[in-house]
């Protein structure tokens, strides 16, 4: 078996799992309190998924995706002038500013039916919805202008940091002081941790929950931080992991 992909909170948190070249991928559901039992061996190219939901697989070294297994979302890296053949976008987007615990803020862009949603597979812990406007290519500009004041990027190291901390109250509402914010997101991940986990690649322990990309498993006694796309690529077998996991101070009280 192979872990070929994830799904982030927002988009039902599972990871997926193929069999083999032309197999259906199979969704392993991550609900607080399931266990996982996958031990992985060596990784490489994830392969695709196509249209029918099938796994084509690929055995290339590279991971988590080999050069003829990456694709590149051009829009990502869009600031208002369109990297397409021809424009796309014409339907309303949202400007927003996103918060990660303690005072991480990040300006992001998406369609608007959408904003809740990628908010939540982000893991951001508050949100405002600064800006609707009629297109990407404005919506893009306009997050191209905050991002020289806010980050338009938070990477994973801040975002497991987050996981045992609030939100600074007076700093965020600094942030949005030059905003006139049409709506406000708090969110709740279902699950709150004391202490900062030990950030780990691993694939087997009891889930205490998801945020946007992390997966938070129990092993052990210590709380441990996945980010699943780390994992993406390795080849699994059933079973606990074999290797030595660093652990935390509190799994020896």
């Amino acid at each position: 078996m192979q872990l070929v992909g994830y799904e982030p909170s927002g988009t039902g948190s599972a990871l997926l799992v193929s069999d083999g070249d032309g197999a259906d991928i199979e969704r392993h559901s991550l609900e607080s309190g399931d266990d996982l039992t996958f031990a992985l061996g060596e990784r490489h190219c994830a392969g695709a998924i196509d249209d029918d939901g099938a796994h084509i697989a690929c055995d290339r070294p590279s991971a988590p995706y080999c050069e003829y297994h990456t694709s590149t979302w051009v829009c990502a890296r869009c600031t208002g002038t369109c990297l397409k053949d021809e424009m796309d976008c014409y339907e309303a987007h949202a400007v927003y500013v996103a918060a990660f615990a303690p005072d991480t803020f990040k300006v992001g862009v998406t369609r608007e039916w959408r904003l809740e949603t990628r908010l939540r597979e982000q893991g951001a812990d508050r949100a405002a919805h600064v800006h609707t406007v009629s297109n990407g290519r404005i919506a893009r500009e306009l997050e191209a202008e905050i991002a020289t004041r806010l980050t338009d990027r938070v990477r994973t190291g801040p975002k497991v940091a987050a996981l045992a901390a609030a939100v600074d109250e007076d700093a965020w509402e600094a942030a949005l002081t030059e905003f006139d914010a049409i709506d406000r997101f708090d969110f709740d991940y279902g699950f709150d941790l004391a202490a900062r986990p030990v950030r780990e690649t691993i694939a087997s322990g009891t889930v205490v929950g998801v945020k946007g990309r992390l997966l938070v498993l129990e092993n052990g006694g210590t709380t441990y931080a996945v980010d699943m796309r780390d994992l993406v690529g390795y080849d699994v077998t059933e079973g606990a992991a074999e290797r030595s996991l660093q652990s935390s101070l509190g799994s020896f009280g």
